[in-house]
């Protein structure tokens, strides 16, 4: 029950509604009505009974709402009061009995549709039948009319003969043409039950056609929930890559000093404290990782996609998984030859192989068989609809099981991001949100298909490479380049004041000289007046007013001959929309360490242009 005064204020709440709408009372009380259900709306009556629509939670998901509306005198004027049911599972229930019906009314139709052809078939036999007879009838006038000739050359003792047999003549022609008639008749018949039959094949299509609509919405709806949970996973994983790059720089520091303390003579006191700075380094490594697989599910990483072999991916990882997943469980591979080669991050083809052998590991735990096989496939219509991949060749990987499968209930849900099925926090509901990120950055979409006690087949379709895409050597390994500390001067640009703080003092400490600018109207106004030379510009990719890109195109055109380095840890989209993608440049990654962004620097220092 929720109480709102004639402002759309909340006044009133009880208990019911606070676990309804996932607000505590304080969160609520003297708030508008508006965001959690639109009571509160001019055009909708002070006093009704059988309201119907959509309520809001604090988490951002929706349900049906049935609403009994009332308005009660006070003190201090009119209040409507208000009491509300979750009608969702109702409606859902409605939904599916629909469905059935829908179903069962398109088999009456096929069966009638049936019957109708078998009557067509019918009529039109005896139709043939009749024809038949009367031609017999015809033949058997003419033998009448020839015997009556015959007669009355005879004479006029044999004119009573002919006059009876000219009669039987007539007879016999009345009953042709009655034959005739019936034919006709049976004729425009079978014609009527042919129309109806193809009334009744038009009103089946129909029918599928309902169906087939029903689902390609269903589809599309569950798109469009995982596209509302990957923008929340990317703004939030973005700033918290910001905090933890803060946080790892700074343990950093203090581990330093704490380890030249340890190795004085009073070093044993120092021992606890270097420890403890060790395990918070740890802790924010680990967030980290959580963050990049938010990133993964939202499509906001900033992936290195070049042409590999997915067979040759999933051989190079097969000693890999054989360990990941135990001698319990038997691993099959069939990966078909002559596959094209598809274009992606080669880490993230790992991620996925990996996480989806995983989870494949703990559906199966008293063991059982790992199957991968690869295919291509030519993916068009209804294979594509309900995702942002467009119809063509596709290489597919197919991960299997014979484990405990899925219900319908978590199969809907299994690439929403914390979303698991393991109890005792031993999941991070991640796996599989990661696995459909990454296919969905990389131009692909996925099918999952799983029964309870039968097991679970992912399949993963990535879009074939064009033939003159150069693959990569998976085995190849960067070289680390000798010394990270320099001499130049590098002019560092960043909103967030601790995260500029931090990256200047890694920077000078190694021997750089350092400028900062906190947005980049003042990155601007430094390379106007700095009156020595800048050798890199290191910036933010998002930032209030002016993104990175646009400040290294505006620096630049200061300072032709100044490197640029973004960081970031959500640049995807920024970098894809101002055309920097596929351009020579290089990112540095949040949360990112001192070795990281050293190394960047030097890079983009030394690198040839």
């Amino acid at each position: 029950m929720l109480v709102v005064d004639e402002s759309g204020l909340i006044v009133f709440l009880n208990a019911e509604a606070e676990e309804l709408f996932g607000y505590s009372r304080e969160a609520l009380i003297g708030k508008p009505v508006e965001p959690l259900i639109s009571i509160g709306h001019p055009g909708v009556p002070t006093s009704s009974q059988g309201l119907e629509m959509p309520g809001r939670r604090q988490n951002g998901t929706e349900f049906s709402a049935a609403i009994a509306l009332a308005t009660v005198a006070s003190d201090s004027g009119q209040l409507i009061s208000a009491t509300i049911r979750d009608v969702s599972e109702r409606i859902e229930v409605e939904a599916e009995a629909e469905e059935v019906r829908i179903e069962a009314e398109a088999e009456r139709v096929k069966a009638e549709r049936e019957k109708t052809v078998a009557e067509r078939v019918r009529l039109e036999a005896e139709a043939d039948r009749v024809t038949a007879e009367g031609e017999k009838t015809v033949a058997e006038r003419v033998r009448l009319e020839a015997e009556a000739d015959r007669v009355a050359a005879e004479g006029e003792k044999r004119e009573a003969e002919r006059v009876r047999l000219d009669a039987e003549a007539d007879r016999v022609t009345a009953e042709g043409e009655k034959f005739e008639a019936e034919r006709v008749r049976l004729k425009v018949e079978a014609e009527r039950v042919t129309a109806e039959g193809e009334k009744a094949k038009a009103e089946s299509m129909h029918l599928e056609a309902i169906a087939d609509r029903s689902r390609l919405e269903a589809q599309l709806h569950q798109s469009q929930r995982l596209e509302s949970l990957g923008q929340l996973a990317g703004g939030v994983a973005h700033d918290f890559n910001n905090l933890l790059a803060v946080i790892l720089n700074y343990a950093s520091f203090v581990a330093e000093e704490l380890s030249i303390a340890a190795s004085g003579p009073t070093g044993t006191r120092w021992e606890g404290p270097l420890k403890d700075v060790e395990q918070i380094q740890l802790a924010a490594e680990r967030a980290s990782v959580l963050t990049h697989q938010l990133l993964s599910f939202a499509r906001r990483e900033v992936v290195q996609a070049r042409a590999l072999s997915l067979n040759s991916a999933i051989t190079r990882m097969e000693q890999i998984l054989r360990r990941t997943i135990g001698e319990q469980i038997e691993l099959v591979t069939d990966l078909a030859g002559g596959l094209p080669m598809v274009v992606a991050d080669p880490g993230q083809i790992e991620q996925i192989v990996l996480n989806l052998a995983i989870n494949a590991r703990d559906a199966m735990p008293d063991g059982g068989t790992l199957s991968i096989d690869t295919s291509l496939r030519e993916a068009v219509g209804d294979e594509v609809a309900g995702t942002d991949a467009p119809p063509g060749s596709y290489v597919c990987c197919r991960v299997s099981d014979n484990g405990i499968g899925m219900s319908t209930e978590v199969r809907d849900r299994a690439y929403e991001p914390f979303f698991t099925t393991k109890t005792g926090g031993e999941g991070s509901g991640l796996g599989l949100a990661t696995v459909y990120g990454i296919v969905s950055q990389s131009g692909g979409f996925t099918r999952i298909y799983s029964d309870e006690g039968v097991g679970t087949s992912i399949t993963i379709l990535l879009p074939a490479a064009v033939e003159d895409e150069t693959p990569i050597d998976l085995d190849e390994s960067e070289v680390s380049l000798v010394s990270l500390t320099g001499r130049e001067t590098i002019l560092v640009v960043d909103d967030e004041d601790a995260l500029r703080e931090v990256t200047r003092r890694i920077l000078t400490r190694n021997g750089y000289t350092v400028v900062t600018a906190s947005s980049g109207v003042q990155a601007i106004e430094i390379a106007t007046s700095y009156d020595t030379s800048i050798d890199l510009l290191l910036t933010d990719v998002i930032m209030p007013s002016m993104q990175g890109p646009t400040v290294a195109i505006e620096v630049r055109k200061l300072r032709p001959d100044i490197r640029v380095l973004y960081m970031s840890g959500h640049a995807h989209p920024v970098l894809e929309a101002e055309s920097v993608l596929g351009t020579n440049f290089l990112l540095v990654e949040k949360p990112f360490d001192q070795a990281m962004l050293l190394e960047s620097v030097r890079t983009i220092l030394e690198r040839d242009e």
